[in-house]
């Protein structure tokens, strides 16, 4: 076949049915015992490993192939606090300031948040992910992103994921509003903050909410 642009050739690894459903439900499985921490220990961990997550992030597909997310990652204590009290002040004009509504209080109470935010001076790690809203040439002319919020999220999962596999535990924390994070990280305006990832060990003796996840019957149609 003739190509106006390089292709390459690509054959992905193919396994029998049984190992097919193994590897499949081996997965599940890891991932199914990934949850969402908000206890975490200061305990160091190294830097390589949010920069593999980040490299598992960036494999994600993307509209175009533009790949419009940036990751900037903290680990200075002062700029830790820095965000955290940011945060925390947005958190309480939600939380006590009254700008949830009712039903969004009540969605979130058997999840007990509240305006602390503590565990971002405690966590060794923030990363935050920021969507290209459109892409800057070498002139400043714009370069339009396409699907920019499908492309972000996928990728975000896949840094979650990775960490995951690392033995390592995170939050996805969107404080609203969030432009403190593009003052405070010092990102160009063709960025917004998209989610905000504190990373490290889970704290001995943590706590999760005793949640579900819906079973396959409510997440899947045969059609």
């Amino acid at each position: 076949m003739e190509h106006t642009y390089p292709f390459v050739p690509y054959a992905p690894d193919r396994y029998d049915e049984a190992d097919m459903i193994r590897r499949g439900r081996d997965f599940f499985e890891h991932v199914d015992r990934r949850r969402s921490v908000r206890f975490f220990s200061d305990e160091p961990v190294p830097r390589e490993c949010v920069e593999l997550a980040v490299m598992a992030a960036n494999t994600a597909p993307s509209g175009a192939h533009q790949q419009p997310w940036k990751f900037v990652v903290i680990g200075d204590a002062e700029t830790r606090r820095r965000i955290r009290l940011a945060a925390e002040e947005e958190e309480r004009q939600n939380y006590e300031g009254g700008r949830l509504t009712p039903e969004w209080r009540q969605a979130l109470a058997r999840l007990e948040t509240t305006s602390d935010k503590g565990y971002l001076e405690v966590v060794p790690w923030i990363v935050v992910c920021f969507a290209e809203k459109y892409g800057l040439r070498p002139d400043g002319g714009r370069v339009k992103h396409y699907y920019v919020n499908e492309s972000v999220g996928i990728a975000c999962g896949l840094f979650i994921t990775a960490l995951h596999t690392m033995g390592l535990s995170t939050l996805t924390h969107t404080p609203n509003p969030m432009a403190f994070l593009s003052e405070i990280c010092s990102r160009p305006g063709n960025e917004r903050p998209y989610i905000l990832f504190p990373v490290g060990y889970a704290a001995p003796g943590a706590e999760v909410p005793d949640l579900t996840r819906k079973p396959l019957s409510e997440a899947l149609v045969h059609f």
